[in-house]
């Protein structure tokens, strides 16, 4: 039999009594402490993409032998000719060089290896508008002064005496162009795919042939442009046949609130994007027809179903131009950028709120039809009036519906709460020029004047001293998420659209990724804010993702990596525009093995 000693027994009897007491006061006082809080899905999309950008830093090349191996490993070809001064230059500028940051670059060459390169040159050095480099030294021309086709020059230039010669096609609209089908590219892609081929090293050439000086008012090819109809009419057949977005026919009705998703969107982890790659693909969301101004009106239409090359800064997944760093990201301008050098004070100092400015863009949204427009629906969305009538009123808004309190049980509602009141708490949200169709020659718009005050502009600076960032497509990306990515704020991006620099960022890591639906937006603010007095906030999360992409987008995406990358991007064009491509290549370092 076991005798404890008198003190002992004393001892633990009044520590047990602390112990329940301090129980009772901290359930008492906070509720959301009395326990561990439960995971959240975030809470694994954030580990998951830890882990995913190792994996990526684990193949990081130091040399140029690294390099040509790895790219062979993943290519399935030699390197082309200059491969090792592209290298040389890269890590001269102290980049991180991992051969996936560069999967874009042979993503949009692909069904080029498919097409002759005669039929490709002659393309090329017929179009309007080109920057042409010969001897080193890069030119342009083009029908009237364009400021994008300056900027784009000058980028091309600053790396051009690296340079072979060759002409680039640039796409001076907002809009993204040329729409091939599926069964097209298929084909282009099956030669690309046979010719993949290491060719024995005796059999291989380094050399890029001279080109003729170019043509100053050359006669264009046809690309049979359309310039009317549904966009969506034309883009669905860029999707696999038998899929769901090629058998959907356009919408006949673009009046009312669009389809919201039903339960969780596709693509997503318990309500949280989670294949972002997926979640941005017209092709993997055909729903998006009904709720994206590109698919509703787009401010223009000039489409072919040819392909050529043609360049430019942003594209739907499902379109067939070279993508290059936007010339709005180039420029210096801090209406874009909000400075090189201001991204923001401390995260301590900010304010714990979402902010948003910009114009009512996305296509000719109409008396009919703006309902169906992205910015619109997301200003409604984080508007408390607006979602206060959805909540309350038999005559719900316009343009959106809220989600499913049962898949996202948002801390706001607990006990009766006002998801509205809420939302008041952190959004200062707002359009600055309603941009009506037609125009009105001023800033607002009588059928959206009764839902959208027009508020005050705010220099991109200004915005940095705001939490939470917001990015959304307008007529086609954002040009603020370079600056929004470079800034210590929190970006929150939604897009259809396809970038230069897609596949060197991780979301849930560098960014957080939102729905093009925002049916997640009050989940995702409900998780980094948290509810007073109901759940806690995880403000420490939002403070490692909006610093650790600031230090990444300073280490992958300053101007050195967009010379980078058009560097590499313009060696590989040249191959491809070269009847002997199958055999241009850099070898050295196999030879000297």
């Amino acid at each position: 039999m076991i005798v404890l000693n008198k003190r002992l027994v004393q001892f633990i009897i009044a520590a047990s009594v602390l112990s329940l007491l301090g129980v009772l006061f901290l359930h008492d006082d906070d509720p959301a402490s009395a326990s561990a809080p439960a995971p959240r899905p975030i809470d694994d999309l954030i580990r998951n993409a830890r882990d995913e950008l190792d994996a990526l830093l684990a193949k990081e090349s130091s040399n140029v032998k690294d390099a040509a191996r790895r790219y062979r490993e993943r290519r399935g070809r030699h390197p082309p000719p200059g491969f090792d001064a592209w290298v040389d230059f890269a890590l001269a500028n102290n980049a991180t060089l991992v051969e996936d940051f560069f999967d874009q670059i042979h993503h949009d060459l692909g069904p080029f290896w498919g097409v002759e390169p005669a039929t490709l040159r002659w393309q090329a050095r017929s179009f309007q508008h080109t920057i042409s480099v010969r001897n080193g030294s890069a030119s342009f021309r083009s029908d009237r002064d364009r400021r994008w086709m300056v900027l784009w020059h000058n980028l091309t230039n600053s790396v051009a005496r690296h340079l072979p010669d060759l002409d680039m096609p640039i796409n001076v609209m907002d809009e993204s162009r040329l729409l091939v089908k599926w069964e097209a590219i298929e084909g282009h892609m099956a030669r690309e795919r046979a010719s993949r081929v290491l060719a024995p090293v005796e059999n291989v050439t380094d050399g890029y042939p001279q080109l003729p000086e170019p043509v100053l008012d050359p006669e264009p090819f046809d690309a049979r442009w359309i310039s009317t109809g549904p966009y969506w009419a034309l883009a669905r057949d860029t999707c696999p046949p038998g899929s769901d977005a090629r058998n959907a026919e356009p919408p006949t009705n673009t009046s009312g609130p669009p389809p919201m998703p039903e339960g969780f969107p596709a693509h997503s982890y318990s309500g949280y994007v989670q294949n972002w790659t997926l979640a941005k693909d017209p092709c993997a969301i055909p729903h998006i027809q009904e709720m994206h101004g590109t698919f509703i009106e787009p401010i223009s239409l000039k489409t072919s179903k040819e392909l050529f090359p043609m360049f430019g800064g942003s594209k739907l997944p499902m379109n067939n131009e070279i993508l290059i760093p936007p010339a709005m990201y180039w420029t210096e301008d801090p209406f874009y950028s909000g400075g090189e050098e201001d991204h923001g004070g401390p995260w301590a100092e900010k304010h714990s709120k979402m902010m948003w400015r910009g114009a009512g863009t996305g296509g000719r949204n109409k008396k009919e039809n703006w309902t169906r427009f992205q910015r619109h629906r997301f200003l409604s969305m984080v508007n408390g009036t607006s979602v206060r009538q959805a909540e309350l009123s038999a005559d719900p808004p316009p343009n959106f519906e809220l989600p499913s309190y049962t898949h996202y049980p948002l801390g706001a509602v607990e006990d009766g709460g006002s998801l509205g009141a809420w939302v008041d708490t952190f959004s200062d949200t707002g359009f600055v020029h309603l941009v009506c169709f037609p125009a009105q020659g001023n800033k607002h718009c009588p059928y959206t004047d009764p839902y959208f005050a027009v508020r005050q502009g705010m220099d991109m600076a200004a915005q940095y001293a705001y939490k939470y960032l917001p990015d959304l497509d307008g007529n086609s990306f954002s040009g603020r998420y370079r600056g929004f990515l470079r800034s210590n704020a929190l970006p929150v991006k939604a897009t259809i659209y396809a970038e230069w620099h897609d596949s060197r960022l991780v979301p849930w890591l560098h960014f957080v990724p939102m729905d093009n639906s925002f049916v997640d937006v009050y989940g995702i603010m409900d998780y980094f804010l948290g509810v007073d007095g109901v759940r806690p906030g995880h403000d420490a999360a939002a403070r490692t993702i909006a610093e650790d992409g600031q230090a990444w987008a300073n280490r992958v995406l300053r101007r050195e990596d967009m010379q980078i990358y058009v560097y590499r991007l313009l060696l590989e064009y040249a191959r491809v525009l070269d009847e002997r491509r199958n055999v241009l290549g850099y070898v050295d370092d196999l030879l000297h093995d």
